[in-house]
């Protein structure tokens, strides 16, 4: 058993933000590592929105932005969501992860979601976790999470991989592709609506290279990238919720919460404990 666990979580986007929701609310130390830019959609529900306004909160968990030297001085502590108070997370711009020989975690999500292995290895910490597809358990990491929606989401793989990667958002209201905004051409997002507006399909919800970003369907925007975030042709810049009003863009989703109490089970299964 290993009590007061550090760990680090690669990617704090949506779904690794609510990897870390679950561990901050379960006493864990954890700290993000995010790129110098980060192509963040639903930001309402991101910790890596704290690299573009220096701090970020989820569901009222507050983070803040730190540089590699001053987490060098720092000393990580726990944010209490009962109390609401502690030391907010801290989110490191460090895509190389240098931060882990600085910090000797003992363990490493990579929550990157890039499909493929960015550079994890199983060595980078006592225990090491993959979310999705691009890792092997036994082999990139320790175990890997299921991301895929449906009967396995959340389970932890303890041999093999992750269900692959299907190119096909998961249906909301029977709508899967239609709800994702993609860039209609190469450069910078400037947006012209906000998270939370009601659309319908054919509004204008921003430009990239003098070209119309448009909702393809109906409903209610649940994210967005930052404006003056550089995008390619057909990359994703935006997700509407076909369901409207009903659903809230601030709250961390069934499928992040489902990831992120995989995460908790393999972190209890190997004896690494919470410290508060």
């Amino acid at each position: 058993m290993k009590q007061d666990s550090l760990i680090i979580v690669r990617g704090g986007g949506d779904l690794g933000s609510g990897v870390v929701f679950r561990l901050v609310s379960a006493g864990y130390r954890v700290v993000v590592l995010e790129a110098e830019r980060p192509t963040v959609v639903r930001r309402k529900v991101s910790f890596a929105q704290a690299v573009f306004d220096g701090r970020a909160s989820v569901e009222e968990i507050p983070s803040l932005s730190i540089t590699l030297e001053e987490l060098e001085t720092t000393s990580i502590g726990f944010w209490d969501p009962e109390s609401a108070a502690g030391q907010p997370i801290s989110v490191v711009v460090d895509p190389e992860g240098r931060s882990l020989s600085i910090l000797s975690p003992d363990v490493v999500v990579d929550a990157r979601m890039a499909k493929r292995n960015l550079g994890a290895d199983i060595s980078d910490a006592p225990l090491t976790i993959g979310l999705g597809p691009g890792f092997e358990a036994g082999r990139d990491v320790d175990l890997v999470i299921e991301t895929n929606r449906g009967h396995r989401l959340g389970r932890v793989i303890r041999s093999g991989c992750a269900e692959p990667d299907t190119g096909v958002p998961g249906a909301v209201l029977g709508v899967t592709e239609e709800r994702i905004v993609r860039s209609p051409a190469n450069g910078p997002f400037q947006s012209t609506r906000q998270i939370g507006d009601l659309v319908e399909a054919g509004d204008r919800l921003g430009e990239v290279g003098g070209r119309a970003v448009v909702a393809r369907t109906g409903g209610l925007i649940r994210g967005l990238v930052s404006d003056g975030v550089e995008l390619r042709e057909g990359q994703k810049s935006g997700d509407i919720d076909p369901r409207g009003d009903r659903i809230d863009p601030a709250t961390v989703s069934d499928k992040a919460l489902a990831i992120g109490g995989g995460v908790l089970e393999a972190l209890l299964s190997r004896g690494f404990l919470p410290g508060r």
